[in-house]
């Protein structure tokens, strides 16, 4: 799960499957064979056919060099299922490329018999509003405890599938005591891979260079289609199949008490990070759910250390404070959601780890010597993808077998904590989110409410004007009441987010330690929506929203030239899909009659082809008159290509890919050998170059020191890398990238990605942020206020105040003196005084007034820089429009 993936190690690649110079130790060998013996107890009579995954895959899982295929892995889920009375399977639906996403519901068959009772009773516990005391009082006695687990999702952390694998045998066939209690008061969700697609690349790749200089080096692209090791980021916008997939069983149709996603850290760390978080906590949720996650994590260490399994940690290493990824989320659905973090071995070959190359550093982990929450560190020794299955399968035990035991208490907490919840969200001084109708892009904020829908919350819509606390909300408005048991994750959807600097958040010498990926992801900010906290509950006439908002857009009546308006994300989807069926376009440059500068004007176009965008859209198409050609400039389906290189990929691409796909942009792949042939103007209007850093796209060495953001794969080593895919443009790609752009066309760059221009093109502008230190300037994954020129057609449909999601690889930039300083165009800037809005921010004083995003002009065509990805994530729905406004051509140019 690390994003800074040590790298890895070739030691590890020696032949050698003996135990070199340290040797297993008696103790961690008797801890071995407890393992073993708790998988593999002697099975009933009745489960005698159930398959071992030995005899299936024809060698134990964590064997060195061995790993399987999905579809395999599938095959073998349905035999277990299809030979045991303990296991349902059940197809949840697909992953992004068409592959079976799956889900197992393990317990009794007694059980399972009555699966969808004990799914309707889990729903009162995680929504008790109305239900009578004695109804609960009998789902305590008489429920059972939910428990979902899932494996595989970062595919390079690839060990736990195969901890899924011997982990559900074990729940099919073990008859001890301890298994039986589990079978028969838990209900385990087993979801043994979250990311199907990346599995398979994965494997295929690792095992296509077993016993060849390449074994387990670097898959050079990104393991899942779109986002790679992003895929966890997508918990809370749900733009991925996969993450539609999880979200129906977490935050809908089962929310369970407890859920655990399994992962893998880097290589020289303690050998499994289990439950607690370290601190800062997210406040917000209720006490029962982090004290929930100690109790748990507790009996997770201590069946590891009774297993003699040395290496484990807990509170440490990973804050209760980071993204809202499935594990962070979780807590405010009310669920004990956590996390445990195995240390990596090269994929499924050996790595041998020297003592002391074993020495902290991180959260809570000062050094490798015994201390209270790891009394019993690893000595070092080889490393292998065996001790990441055995360490996992006491964790995913020790988790059932805690929720088993205090099964009453586990359910009692479950409507306690909705409860508690609930009455928070009714006295605090926010008492619930009004979302106005009247927003600078409507369509916008309905695709906010379907994602919140999919979380499971209560949302309302006013069919009615009404006024509360003075404000006038016109029909159509949405309502958020804080009293609902999910209120905890409304707040930080909807609300203002504030990151903690406090000691928490800095080391001993001042330093600030970087939260766990962002410091906030506020939903409305993230999009662009205005949601205003109201402190009276909401008495006016609402509806209660039972399925997503899906409203057509009208066509006005006999009009053949429309008017659509600038400021919808979705017109330029509309616009893309009527070029392609041949419409003509043309856009606004200066208001007259009802058309704002930005709108656009479509002729030419079927009533049935407009009806149908309308239809599919959302967008509005109003009757178009009083706008003379000369307020007009005509638009042209864009030649649009986008860098994508090797080295891992680059996960800035594949979001931007897909949300280009998503609007109906065209758009060609870019590679090496094409950007070196040169010529790029006669194929290409426009040119996208993803946040990257310089070395990664050139093929250069870094500077000492730098990094930049790749594809998670784990690590970059090109001597671990086929020739074949070791990119690099190099100085002849430079070369035709700037004579791309003096020719005429343009080259957008997207934060780090702006060093190549400034470099290698000696633009007169630079990153004043580069080079300054944490304490001089900071800001982790937060939204900043900027100033836009909507008066520029790149910035077209833009408010004037907007918020832009900073990351750690942003840039802010200024002018440096030039006889042309008219060549630089600002297009947004930071504002000058109160820049955060949300997350964290040092150093306001050094970016305030700065310049966000600019163009500068070359030769004929210009190079448009943003400091800050406008695509985050495919959740920038607040700054798309930069984005989609620099791949239009804009007006002709004054000379």
């Amino acid at each position: 799960m690390s994003d800074k993936f040590h790298a890895k190690s070739r030691t590890g690649l020696m032949a050698g499957t003996r135990l070199a110079g340290t040797g297993l130790s008696r103790r961690l060998a008797i801890g071995l064979a407890a393992v073993a013996m708790l998988s593999a107890a002697a099975p009933a009579v009745a489960q005698a056919a159930v398959p071992t995954p030995e005899a299936w895959f024809g060698h134990r899982m964590g064997t060195d060099r061995k790993l399987e295929p999905y579809a395999k892995m599938v095959a073998y889920y349905q035999e277990l299922a299809k030979t045991s009375d303990r296991i349902k399977l059940v197809e949840i639906g697909k992953s992004t490329e068409g592959r079976p996403y799956l889900a197992m519901f393990i317990s009794s068959p007694e059980n399972l018999a009555k699966l969808e009772e004990y799914r309707q009773m889990n729903a009162k516990l995680a929504d008790p509003r109305g239900v009578p005391q004695a109804e609960l009082d009998r789902i305590v006695k008489e429920g059972k405890a939910v428990i979902v687990q899932s494996y595989d999702l970062h595919s390079s952390e690839i060990g736990s599938s195969l901890t899924a694998i011997e982990f559900t045998y074990g729940l099919a066939t073990r008859t001890d005591p301890e298994a039986l209690n589990i079978l028969n008061n838990t209900i385990a969700i087993i979801m043994p891979s979250l990311n199907p697609d990346g599995h398979d690349m994965v494997q295929e790749w690792y095992m296509k260079y077993v016993g060849t200089p390449y074994e387990a080096g670097p898959m050079p692209w990104m393991y899942q289609k779109y986002v790679g090791h992003d895929n966890n980021r997508d918990a809370f916008m749900l733009n991925m199949a996969e993450s539609k997939n999880i979200a129906k069983i977490l935050y809908r149709d089962w929310v369970p008490q407890a859920y655990i996603d399994h992962h893998q850290m880097g290589q020289y760390s303690p050998r499994i990070s289990i439950p607690p978080y370290a601190d800062p906590i997210r406040p917000g949720a209720d006490p029962l759910v982090w004290r929930e996650m100690t109790w748990f994590g507790s009996h997770m260490a201590y069946k590891l250390d009774a297993a003699q399994l040395s290496g484990g940690i807990g509170d440490a290493i990973y804050s209760g404070w980071g993204h809202m990824g499935f594990h962070w989320i979780t807590p405010f659905h009310n669920i004990a959601g956590m996390l445990d973090e195995s240390a990596s071995a090269n994929l499924a070959t050996p790595l041998y780890v020297h003592p002391d190359q074993l020495q902290g550093g991180q959260r809570n982990v000062p050094d490798n010597k015994p201390q209270m929450n790891m009394p019993d560190p690893w000595p070092g020794g080889w490393w292998r993808s065996r001790d990441i299955v055995d360490r996992q399968l006491v964790t995913s035990w020790a988790l059932l077998d805690q929720a088993a035991r205090n099964r009453e208490t586990v359910l009692k907490n479950g409507y306690t904590k909705a409860l508690r919840q609930t009455e928070r969200g009714a006295t605090a001084e926010t008492k619930a989110y009004i979302v106005s109708a009247a927003q600078h892009d409507p369509l916008t904020a309905n695709k906010m409410v379907n994602a919140l829908l999919l979380q499971g919350v209560d949302i309302y819509r006013a069919p009615a004007e009404f006024v509360h606390e003075g404000k006038v909300y016109p029909v159509g408005s949405y309502v958020f009441p804080m009293n609902q048991p999910k209120q905890g994750l409304l707040r930080w959807m909807l609300g203002e987010t504030h990151f903690p600097d406090d000691t928490y958040a800095r080391d001993k010498n001042g330093n600030p330690i970087r939260p766990y990926d962002m410091s906030t992801d506020t939903m409305t900010e993230f999009m662009g929506i205005e949601s205003t906290p109201v402190g009276t509950a909401v008495t006016a006439s609402l509806t209660k929203l039972s399925a997503p908002v899906n409203t057509p857009g009208t066509v006005a009546s006999g009009a053949s030239t429309y008017l659509l308006d600038g400021d919808l994300n979705d017109s330029f989807h509309a616009v893309n899909l009527l070029l392609k069926s041949g419409a003509t376009v043309k856009r606004v440059k200066t208001a007259a009659g009802a058309a704002k500068a930005g709108d656009f004007i479509v002729s030419g176009a079927s009533a049935g082809s407009v009806t149908q965008v309308a239809t599919s859209t959302g967008v509005s198409f109003a009757a178009s008159s009083g706008v003379p050609e000369s307020a007009t400039y005509t638009v042209k389906a864009p030649r649009v290509a986008m860098l994508k290189r090797y080295r891992g990929g680059n996960i800035d691409e594949g979001w931007t890919r897909f949300l280009l796909e998503t609007f109906d942009f065209n758009q060609t792949a870019l590679m090496d050998a094409e950007i070196k042939a040169g010529n790029l103007i006669k194929k290409y209007d426009v040119i996208v170059l993803p946040s990257d850093s310089v070395s990664n796209m050139t093929g250069e060495p870094p500077p000492p020191g730098a990094g930049g953001r790749g594809g998670g794969f784990g690590g970059e080593s090109l001597e671990a890398t086929p020739p074949e895919f070791r990119s690099g443009f190099g100085a002849e790609g430079v070369k035709a990238l700037e004579e791309f752009v003096k020719a005429g066309g343009r080259l957008i760059t997207f934060a780090q990605a702006g060093d190549l221009p400034m470099q290698k093109f000696g633009l007169p502008v630079r990153n004043i942020v580069a080079g300054k230190s944490g304490k001089e300037f900071w800001s982790p994954g937060s939204t900043l206020k900027i100033k836009v020129d909507t008066k520029n057609p790149l910035a077209f449909g833009m408010p004037q105040d907007a918020l832009a999601i900073y990351t750690a690889e942003g840039q802010v930039y200024e002018v440096t003196p030039r006889m042309y300083n008219e060549r630089v165009e600002v297009i947004a800037s930071y504002a000058d005084t109160n820049v955060l809005k949300s997350g964290w921010l040092v150093g306001e004083d050094l970016i305030a007034g700065k310049a966000a995003m600019i163009s500068v002009h070359l030769g004929k065509g210009e190079v448009v820089m943003v400091g800050f990805r406008p695509q985050h994530r495919s959740q920038a729905h607040g700054t798309y429009k930069l984005l989609f406004d620099t791949l239009f051509d804009g007006p002709p140019a004054t000379p």
